[in-house]
């Protein structure tokens, strides 16, 4: 089945809300549902949010990469979505991201102000605009708690995970507290 890369641009239809860890809740939900689909679909690529716009980019073999922006596309979070690149592939270049999320920077920041552009407004990003993007989100090196590097070392051929190990372990120390709790209450009556 042939590779194929895909960017679009959209416009979020939620307002927001205040940052947590970094992440916009609702963009928070998105990622971790992006992530888990992701995985199982073996689609890598890159998120960003800003301004109340998104750009994402996708790699992965091509049915699955089309499967997955339709199903975007019919995701109430998202309007206005426009595909701004979409071709063939030779070799995934996020191999070991199944959702790379860069959040608020310096370095976006910085990419605005070479490019002129006083807002973040992906989707009138020129082609090399679009490049741009993309190498910066394959370049960040921002590691918060829902960013996942998902790196198995010296795995030539790692499959993205869909939760960082940090978020496995404190999942799986929620449950156990959850049923400590729950054993506790049942003592109790």
């Amino acid at each position: 089945m042939p590779l194929m890369r895909l960017a679009y641009a959209s416009e979020a239809t939620f307002e927001d809300k205040p940052v947590n860890q970094g992440v916009e809740p609702h963009v928070a939900r998105i990622l971790l549902t992006s992530r888990r689909n992701n995985a199982r679909s073996h689609l890598v690529g890159g998120l960003y949010y800003g301004d109340g716009r998104f750009f994402q980019y996708l790699e992965g073999e091509e049915s699955d990469v089309l499967e997955t922006f339709e199903r975007i596309k019919q995701d109430e979070r998202h309007r206005n979505i426009f595909t701004l690149m979409q071709g063939p592939l030779e070799t995934p270049t996020f191999t070991s991201w199944s959702m790379k999320y860069v959040p608020l920077s310096s370095d976006v920041r910085r990419f605005l102000e070479r490019n002129g552009l006083q807002i973040f407004n992906p989707s009138e990003f020129t082609e090399s605009q679009c490049e741009e993007m993309i190498e910066l989100i394959r370049q960040s090196s921002h590691d918060q708690k829902l960013v996942n590097h998902d790196e198995e070392s010296g795995a030539a051929t790692s499959r993205p995970q869909a939760f960082s190990p940090g978020l496995r372990f404190g999942l799986m120390a929620a449950g156990i507290a959850l049923l400590g709790a729950l054993i506790y209450a049942g003592s109790l009556l």
